[in-house]
């Protein structure tokens, strides 16, 4: 189920799905420690005798943010219940500690209102060991293992406090959890449990007269110890929740408008989009550099494993989005732990935990007889030098670079120059940016060009004009072994990989392959070059979706959650980032504001196929247009920034 609505602040990130169910609580880390590890907690009403759960069907739900921040702004309806719900949620800006503030609009005569606020723990991930109490210091319910601890507290009117609270045992002799005692309206007021614990505070929002709103405030401050929750909690009482709540949304929209932005002729809907996607970028990324792919547990159920990593290819695409759309300090921050994890040989591992460990794996470190190989996709590598040069020449800050260039720089050029097979001229074989092969891939081959050209650069600036003319000798042999190789005469267009078989001779790779776009997008070849436009028609007309829907898939019948065997018409399922990197051909390549007509359609087409809060998947369902596989994906809201920069950049330049 998607993450339709996530908050945070670089340490704490809270997710939402489709129900506007609480789902996930990172902490101290995003993407890393999920206290709840996906499990629901729930939030439950009880009007004058009825209650009722937010995952009952009946309730009309509309899931959006505040504009221009990460503040949600929520809005449920039950028409039985006759009441109408209005949330807004925000990860504070500079503290720990997640709020809510719920409106109760009462429809109906006079009644009396309750609400309750339920938390599933899997502390460190786990349930075991885990206690919940009522802790009279922070007049509030805490629950805590080791050095995680999590107070939650509640207000209605001048009043801090809670009306009522349970603490108790879940999936343990048949207990189903606190929540079911929430259900007739009050709860035992159980002060302290152990092991697989959950617990549910009531806040007694009072009776409400016919047309009126009452208004509550819940929060949950996360902690390492007691003592810093106490900190915390007496911050709160003394400020009040609404100035957290008040300052967080004005510190975001001041964030996501640092610029002034001209967005010329796209619609205001694709400018919302392009600030919200910016924002989504933000809560995915943590405060020590790592960029996250996603957040999504409910991945889990495919593979036993998340995407809640940072692969450095999808890291360094994203940080060169914040680049061009103004924004250093993200950037600095990764490139700053791209220093302390690459490896002594000058490369990048398939991924990382967002503390920066060494992430799980299914890249073998030998091949089929045995022989040692690197368990890479060199791409990751080579990506991660290009987005280093675009920093650098977008701010041209030399002091920062300075202290990375010899140990990450010329470490990571040196790598790519060496790791080439001097037959062809073009890399060693690698694993693909998919993940799913291994071979000699034109994206890959692209990116290591473009990383080598940029530690030519970043050497020349350095004076080592020797190095420099290694570097861009490596880069000029990758671009005639491209030509020579990966271009196909016959069919007119590049291919997408070479590779070798089991009884050691080599074969060619036909399949039509979205990512080849990375032969002219990183700069070995220009957009308009004949054997360019060819290929990207190519993708063009075997990769888009021929439903209502549209859009282009990654490649001839992926199998990735793949929806329909109808081949011929839906390739696979269509992906965000694939069918924007078309855009970003057509805006490279336009000479005339005609020209730009395709890419404009395709931003729209974009902005139509996001969740209402503006979040947007990996891929779509070809029929139904429904988010398939993990919500937000870091990379396609990444993609949204670089394309509408790059498009008002052109249209610009056509009509100077």
């Amino acid at each position: 189920m998607s993450r339709d609505l996530p908050i945070g602040n670089g340490s704490l990130l809270v997710n939402f799905d489709r129900n506007y169910q609480l789902r996930d609580i990172y902490y101290p880390r995003v993407g890393q420690e999920n206290h709840t590890s996906g499990e629901p907690c729930r939030f439950g009403i009880w009007v004058e005798g009825r209650f009722s759960w937010l995952d009952d069907p009946a309730w009309s739900r509309n899931l959006v943010y505040l504009p221009d921040t990460l503040v949600t702004n929520v809005t449920l309806r039950h028409p039985d219940l006759a009441v109408i719900l209005t949330f807004n949620d925000t990860v504070d800006l500079g503290r720990d500690m997640f709020l809510r503030r719920v409106k109760v609009h009462n429809e109906v005569p006079e009644r009396e209102v309750r609400i309750f606020f339920h938390y599933d723990w899997h502390i460190y991930g786990t349930e075991v060991g885990d206690t919940v109490m009522y802790y009279p210091a922070v007049k509030g319910l805490v629950a805590y293992k080791g050095q995680r601890c999590f107070a939650a507290c509640g207000q209605v009117g001048d009043r801090i406090g809670l009306d009522g609270y349970a603490c108790g045992k879940k999936d343990v002799g048949g207990a189903q959890g606190t929540w079911r005692d929430a259900e007739d309206g009050e709860l035992g007021n159980n002060p302290i449990e152990q092991g697989s614990v959950d617990m549910t505070l009531a806040l007694k929002v009072g009776r409400i007269a016919q047309g009126q709103t009452a208004t509550a405030y819940q929060w949950l401050i996360a902690a390492r110890n007691l003592a810093e929750l106490q900190t915390v909690a007496d911050v709160v009482t003394l400020r009040g929740p609404e100035a957290f709540l008040e300052r967080t949304r004005s510190y975001w929209v001041a964030w996501v408008n640092k610029e002034e932005r001209e967005f010329g002729d796209l619609s205001p809907r694709v400018a919302d989009l392009f600030r919200r996607c910016l924002l989504v970028v933000r809560t995915q990324i943590d405060s020590g550099g790592a960029v996250l792919a996603a957040n999504d547990t409910d991945i889990i159920k495919f593979a036993r494993d998340t995407y809640s990593y940072m692969w450095p290819r999808d890291a360094a695409l994203a940080v060169y989005a914040m680049d061009q759309a103004g924004y250093v300090d993200v950037p600095r921050r990764f490139f700053e732990l791209c220093a302390r994890i690459v490896t002594k040989e000058g490369y990048f591992r398939h991924k990382y935990t967002p503390a920066g460990d060494p992430g799980s794996s299914w890249h073998p470190w030998v091949d089929a007889t045995g022989k040692p190989q690197y368990p890479i996709q060199e791409d990751e590598t080579g990506l991660v030098l290009f987005a280093l040069w675009q920093h650098y020449d977008r701010h041209r800050d030399f002091e920062f670079f300075k202290a990375y260039y010899r140990p990450l720089i010329i470490l990571v050029g040196d790598f790519l120059a060496s790791y080439i097979d001097p037959l062809t001229g073009l890399p060693q074989p690698s694993y693909d940016l998919w993940e799913e092969r291994r071979g000699v891939m034109s994206f890959t081959v692209a990116t290591v060009w473009a990383g080598l050209r940029a530690a030519a650069n970043f050497a020349a600036l350095y004076g080592e004009m020797t190095l420099a003319e290694r570097y861009r000798g490596v880069a000029d042999g990758l671009r005639q072994g491209t030509l020579r190789f990966l271009f196909d005469p016959e069919l007119n267009r590049f291919i997408r990989r070479i590779y070798v078989r089991a009884d050691g001779t080599t074969a060619r790779d036909l399949t039509i392959d979205s990512s080849v776009y990375g032969l002219w997008y990183f700069g070995m070849f220009a957009a308009d070059d004949p054997q360019i436009v060819s290929t990207m028609k190519a993708v063009y007309e075997r990769l888009w979706c021929k439903t209502e829907v549209g859009g282009i898939a990654r490649y001839e019948n992926d199998w990735y959650y793949q929806v329909s065997q109808d081949i011929s018409n839906v390739p696979g399922n269509p992906w965000f980032i694939c069918t924007m990197w078309y855009g970003q051909w057509l805006v490279s390549q336009a000479r005339s504001l005609d020209d730009l007509n395709k890419a404009h359609e395709i931003l729209e087409w974009v902005a139509g196929a996001a969740l209402p809060s503006g979040v947007l998947s990996e891929q779509l369902d070809p029929y139904t247009k429904a988010p398939i596989s993990v919500s937000p994906l870091t990379w396609s809201h990444a993609t949204v920034v670089s394309l509408v920069n790059e498009y008002v950049r052109k249209r610009k330049t056509l009509t100077a």
